[in-house]
């Protein structure tokens, strides 16, 4: 009897934990597929703001605007695509990693193409 009543409180535990996972997952997706959005200065890049809608993603910086495709690959990966590309670097598509969520931000790390290169931050929701 004990056992069973044991596994019964897992169960429903366990099915309870997965659902909230869940939404969190939606309303990940949903709170920052489309918005406008700011990466505030860091040591080693200037302000950036980011209008996303439907699958573009306009980066506003240093008096630069570049037009990126965005795909997202489940609710916290996405990817995203140079539409002009003027290096060989921009050519590179970007995979970033959403880390952590808060109310109206979330931390990401991104990777250029499959190079070791690295960026981590935080993205504002305004």
């Amino acid at each position: 009897m004990k056992k069973n009543i044991l596994f019964l409180f897992f169960a429903i535990l366990f099915t309870s934990l997965h659902s909230c996972k869940q939404e969190n997952q939606k309303a990940t997706s949903f709170q920052f597929k489309k918005g406008i959005f700011e990466i505030p200065a860091g040591d080693k890049y200037s302000k950036t703001t980011i209008v996303r809608k439907d699958s573009l993603q306009i980066e506003t910086y240093e008096n630069r605007t570049d037009t990126l495709i965005i795909t997202w690959n489940n609710n916290f990966k996405y990817s995203l695509k140079m539409v002009n590309p003027k290096t060989d670097m921009d050519k590179n598509t970007i995979h970033v990693k959403i880390t952590g969520v808060k109310n109206n931000s979330y931390d990401f790390v991104a990777k250029v193409g499959y190079s070791n290169f690295e960026q981590k931050g935080t993205i504002y929701k305004k």
